[in-house]
């Protein structure tokens, strides 16, 4: 199981970015898979979560301070998950990873039974 987080940057606050995590070797609608971030000195934070396509019913979770301006989706046809990061503020600056259980069917594990990770990409907001 290997896993490609990538699309970080430096942006403007209010700006946009799109995370894409990629899979290698397994088919990703087949898994939940999860969207964290550390930002420095901090621990790290469950940010969203898609359930599996395949066994689960898809459904998407995003933590309360990244609702209505972040979005969690899946293109199977890339096999890939991607994090669409609208208004962004200074205080999303961090290392965004995705991650997956790996378990076939999951719906979103609580935020300690992921056991897959990607390396991360980061992510700066600044003026």
């Amino acid at each position: 199981v290997q896993l490609q987080a990538s699309g970080g940057g430096l942006v403007q606050p209010g700006g946009s970015l799109r995370l894409s995590c990629a899979a290698s070797g397994f088919t990703l609608d087949y898994y939940a898979i999860g969207w964290f971030r550390q930002a420095p000195g901090k621990e790290r934070e469950g940010v969203s979560c898609i359930s599996s396509g395949d066994g689960s019913d898809g459904s998407t979770y995003l933590a309360d301070s990244v609702k209505g301006r972040f979005t969690i989706s899946r293109d199977n046809a890339k096999n890939t998950v991607y994090l669409q990061m609208n208004s962004l503020k200074p205080e999303d600056t961090a290392v965004y990873y995705c991650a997956t259980d790996g378990k076939y069917g999951s719906s979103c594990p609580p935020v300690g039974k992921y056991d897959y990770w990607g390396q991360g990409t980061l992510v700066t907001v600044s003026s």
